[in-house]
């Protein structure tokens, strides 16, 4: 019986590991490397905006194709992470919404700069769209916590259903050693 239930509560905790181990990978592969690439591709956007409001045509003229090979580097390593159905709609936006920005921009050029406001938009569309998958990535780590939680409560609880066990037949084993019954004479 104590076998049985040493092994029980083992292969249960093997499985909680699991779960938290799966969880933590979860937490730092799909959620702070997208967080940090979400970031990355901000400050690019950024660039752009300042570049836009400064009308610095030395920037388009100059730099504008390396922030966009720059974006287009971070949206590949992006698609790599997992994604929750939320975040692949938002995502495909993001994606619909940069590729707009880059006929938007090749309008800003031809119009010698004058048209501001098609790009603050654009890229106004595409601050929300990275806010929203920032916002996405606090959301799913949090889920993911609370997993790792769970599966951290389960294995405390088991444990300590295996010491109460273990200590009541540890008392149980003592009385039938110490018992020493009367014979009848």
């Amino acid at each position: 019986m104590v076998f049985v239930l040493i092994v029980t509560t083992n292969l249960i905790d093997r499985n909680n590991f699991i779960r938290v181990k799966d969880s933590v990978v979860s937490i730092y592969e799909d959620r702070l490397v997208a967080k940090n690439l979400i970031l990355d591709i901000s400050n690019s956007i950024h660039k752009k905006e300042i570049a836009v409001a400064l009308t610095d045509s030395a920037f388009f003229e100059n730099s504008n194709n390396g922030e966009n090979k720059n974006i287009q580097n971070l949206i590949s390593k992006f698609e790599t992470t997992k994604l929750t159905k939320e975040e692949s709609e938002t995502f495909s936006d993001l994606k619909e919404n940069l590729n707009q920005l880059n006929k938007t921009e090749s309008d800003f050029v031809k119009s010698s700069y004058t048209s501001k406001d098609d790009m603050f938009k654009q890229i106004s569309k595409i601050k929300k769209n990275l806010e929203d998958l920032s916002k996405i990535q606090l959301l799913e780590g949090s889920k993911q916590m609370s997993i790792s939680k769970k599966a951290i409560d389960s294995v405390e609880l088991f444990t300590q259903i295996e010491i109460y066990l273990l200590i009541f037949l540890a008392i149980v084993i003592q009385i039938i050693v110490m018992y020493n019954p009367k014979k009848e004479s």
